[in-house]
């Protein structure tokens, strides 16, 4: 397993992390039980991957903490906490941010955790993050529950990157977990330069979503960037947008290509992905540690996405 530097934390990891959330929830989203969920966090740890991602509001964290029972030194836990208790509620405060935490813990089995993210911080949130919720992240990294502070963007709504610059600016974090794809790799501009001025870990999400592994999605999505200009007509076919990459003889899908995109990102460290599926995990595995795309190919995709930053990918 290839492994990296994770910023600042010093810490070596996969550069593969397992991706708890998503479409899959290791396989809960389509009825998985905990203990089939767990064998999933079992088989990646035995495939060599050291990074695991889950977060309260997933459903995993038990599956994830049987998952790990016994190996916890084989293994870089992060999770997260929302801003809010329901969807639109009103802002968490530190007690509760601290009771959220603790929580997480409770039901992964551990007394510390690596990283603590605040999960999916929109803009307009970000000031009571800064003057609430870090104080008390700190109270708490002190106490030795939290190795590092992260900060997650609510990339499906900031497909433009507006939050993380002004936390990258404010360094209150150790890593941040970012959205960057073929459709929209806005990250490389607004992101990344900064992550590598701060030393900033990066956990790259959204690497492969629904318009990266079906056709008619990102068919849609195409049209749509057409319509607004981001994506030249001239340049692409709109009915199969990324067929020149089945036609290259040296990638093997539009997935493994999406992959090895980021994977090779300067800037882009531990790259998620999720899965309910053994075979389909060790795929995903083949393809981020896969080398390069050709130059050809990198240059193409940049030509036709590299203004984008209006779609996620999902």
């Amino acid at each position: 397993m290839q492994t990296i530097r994770l910023g600042r934390t010093g810490a070596h990891v996969s550069v593969v992390g397992l991706g708890c959330g998503g479409r899959s929830r290791l396989g809960m989203a389509h009825g998985a039980d905990v203990h089939q969920a767990a064998n999933i966090v079992r088989c990646a740890l035995d495939l060599g991957l050291s990074f695991i991602d889950t977060a309260r509001v997933y459903g995993t964290e038990e599956a994830v903490g049987e998952g790990i029972a016994g190996r916890r030194d084989q293994v870089f836990l992060s999770t997260k906490a929302g801003l809010s208790q329901v969807l639109g509620g009103t802002l968490i405060t530190a007690a509760e941010l601290t009771e959220s935490l603790e929580g997480s813990l409770r039901r992964l089995g551990t007394d510390y955790v690596d990283v603590f993210h605040l999960h999916g911080v929109q803009p307009s949130q970000y000031d009571h993050c800064a003057q609430v919720l870090v104080p008390e992240l700190k109270r708490q990294q002190a106490a030795g529950k939290i190795r590092f502070l992260g900060i997650t963007e609510q990339f499906g709504g900031d497909t433009g990157h507006a939050m993380l610059p002004r936390a990258l600016a404010d360094d209150h974090f150790d890593v941040v977990m970012v959205g960057f794809n073929i459709v929209n790799p806005s990250a490389r501009e607004r992101v990344f330069p900064l992550t590598q001025a701060h030393d900033v870990g990066t956990l790259i999400m959204f690497a492969v979503r629904r318009q990266l592994s079906e056709p008619s999605a990102l068919r849609e999505a195409v049209a749509g960037l057409i319509a607004r200009g981001e994506v030249d007509t001239g340049q692409v076919d709109a009915s199969n947008p990324l067929g020149f990459l089945h036609d290259h003889t040296g990638i093997g899908s539009i997935v493994e290509a999406a992959y090895r995109f980021c994977r090779h990102e300067p800037g882009a460290q531990v790259i998620l992905t999720g899965t309910g599926d053994i075979a389909h995990l060790e795929a995903n595995l083949a393809a981020i540690q896969a080398p390069p795309l050709p130059a050809d190919i990198q240059a193409r995709l940049a030509s036709l996405f590299g203004r984008v930053d209006s779609v996620s990918g999902n």
